[in-house]
């Protein structure tokens, strides 16, 4: 039994995201909420919502103990590109990618 919670369209690159997902990864719920809240990155903020979602998708909707939840997956994968443009010297422009992240956290119980 698994419980998920996802945002799509979060307006941070995944390569970024995906720093803050390796260090929470088969952690428990309460030690990985621990670790977001002292983690210095702009996806952490995000990615403790997204747990607390998770954890009450779990606790709510499939009746799991929230003292046994435990991070089975969390991946962060890339959403679509939002293009601007800068001007440039000599009448150029340079493009830039904005990148977007579709974020998924799974969490389990423990036996």
């Amino acid at each position: 039994m698994e419980a998920r919670a996802q945002v799509k369209y979060a307006r941070i690159s995944p390569r970024k995201v995906k720093i803050v997902c390796d260090l929470i990864r088969g952690k428990d719920a309460g030690a990985a909420a621990a670790i977001l809240m002292q983690t210095p990155k702009a996806a952490s903020e995000i990615m403790i919502k997204l747990l607390k979602s998770a954890v009450s998708n779990a606790e709510v909707n499939h009746e799991m103990d929230p003292e046994k939840l435990y991070v089975a997956e969390t991946y962060a994968t890339g959403g679509p590109i939002i293009k601007r443009y800068m001007p440039r010297a000599h009448g150029r422009a340079y493009r830039i990618n904005k990148r977007t992240s579709h974020i998924t956290i799974v969490v389990k119980e423990r036996d």
